[in-house]
């Protein structure tokens, strides 16, 4: 049998999910569908100041232009399937989360694009091998500045690498490899807070050169590791300046 739901009854089915952004878009990146938590995230009031806008629109520009990206490969043929990125939350909080993306097609055409981003939640603690991958995973926080391999990491959680690449998507609910990315970004935008070089944050967060270290980061943070220490500078600075600007107006 085929069996289609309808895309208002599809967003219905989302919208009590807190965790879980979904949105349908048409072939010129513009949303058509989306649930409430994609609202609540925007800090917007209802679905209509979302309906018929794109991300250029919604999100700062960083986030949308990588979200642009995105989509306008999958409107060529392109699937996305749980590529680890921030989000945007409540109060402009960044936090992690699994996307996924894929082309709708009208017979040969394709005529938009669906998709969620899932929030990535605590690991599962009560999985039988939690405890043994949790060395591993220390391992990892300890050593995520130097070249990891799969074999290694998979000897000492006592098991083979694809039963790693298994366990750990079941009980962290990500690869190893992404696991690892994880780790150096989130080292490497603690880095752009303080006064290294671009060039040696990378390095010290186990990236082989520069370019390398702006790619990843601008594809998972939505922004040049430049332009996202000029934002929490800007971020850091806003408070001291009004209050420098009261000061100023009352004197």
């Amino acid at each position: 049998m085929d069996f289609q739901l309808p895309p208002a009854q599809l967003q219905g089915l989302f919208d009590p999910l807190p965790d879980v952004v979904f949105f349908i878009k048409d072939d010129q990146c513009r949303y058509v569908h989306v649930n409430r938590t994609l609202v609540q995230r925007l800090g917007l009031r209802g679905r209509e100041e979302i309906i018929g806008r794109s991300v250029l629109e919604l999100y700062p520009p960083g986030l949308a232009a990588t979200y642009i990206a995105q989509d306008r490969r999958v409107l060529a043929g392109e699937t996305f399937d749980n590529v680890l990125e921030l989000q945007l939350y409540p109060n402009r909080r960044r936090g992690w989360c699994l996307t996924f993306k894929q082309p709708l097609r009208d017979g040969a055409r394709i005529s938009g694009l669906i998709g969620i981003s899932r929030d990535l939640g605590q690991p599962d603690s009560q999985h039988s091998s939690f405890a043994r991958l949790q060395q591993t995973l220390a391992h990892m926080q300890a050593h995520f500045d130097e070249p990891l391999r799969a074999a290694a990491l998979a000897a000492i959680a006592g098991v083979s690498v694809s039963q790693l690449e298994r366990l750990f998507r079941r009980v962290f609910q990500i690869t190893p490899q992404q696991m690892l990315t994880k780790l150096r970004i989130e080292a490497a935008m603690r880095m752009l807070h303080g006064e290294g070089s671009i060039a040696e944050i990378g390095q010290a967060c186990g990236f082989t050169d520069q370019s390398a270290f702006a790619r990843q980061f601008r594809a998972t943070v939505g922004m040049p590791p430049r332009d996202y220490r000029a934002l929490v500078r800007a971020e850091s600075a806003g408070p001291t300046r009004q209050r420098s600007g009261s000061r100023t107006e009352s004197s």
